[in-house]
């Protein structure tokens, strides 16, 4: 459930990317670039919670395994897949934070007329891009955390109906 509203909010900073970049190609000249600004602004920040969110997202799905496997003696392959889904997916979550905020920051510059628009827009297009690219790997890896988290209840579910194991024959009680 909490993977499927970090998505949504995900997919909401990449619409808001895209309307940016239409915004922006709309924009006659510097001075009128005010709504552009406003919207790029709260893109990024949006496109910056949710990735954020995702990762720890899944730092804190993969110590509740790691616990549960500890607690309830699982198989550790179960920690492994969790580092793999990490692996999977944090170069792409950073990749594309850092895109959108050198994207932003770029646009600072059009703004003052430190570089030129077409270096802020050939950035906008690979923040896109990636943006695109990583909604879909986020997609994916998160669908199969769902995956890995009931299957790893599933297994707890039935560990915790086995009888306990019987105490030592001989132990006196304290």
């Amino acid at each position: 459930m909490m993977g499927r509203a970090l998505l949504t909010v995900g997919a909401m900073a990449t619409l808001g990317l895209i309307a940016t970049g239409v915004l922006g190609y709309l924009v006659a000249d510097v001075g009128s670039a005010g709504l552009h600004l406003l919207i790029a602004l709260a893109t990024c920040l949006l496109l910056l919670f949710s990735h954020c969110w995702i990762m720890f997202y899944l730092i804190g799905t993969g110590t509740a395994i790691k616990q549960a496997v500890a607690d309830e003696d699982l198989s550790p392959d179960l920690v492994e897949e969790t580092k793999e889904l990490k692996n999977r997916s944090y170069p792409s979550l950073m990749l594309a934070i850092g895109l959108a905020m050198a994207t932003f920051i770029l646009g600072g510059g059009v703004d003052t007329g430190a570089i030129p628009s077409w270096l802020h827009q050939a950035m906008f297009l690979i923040t896109l891009f990636v943006q695109l690219r990583t909604l879909w790997i986020e997609h994916l890896v998160l669908l199969d955390n769902a995956t890995l988290m009931g299957r790893v209840e599933g297994l707890t579910a039935v560990s915790s109906t086995l009888p306990a194991a019987p105490e030592a024959v001989g132990e006196e009680d304290e």
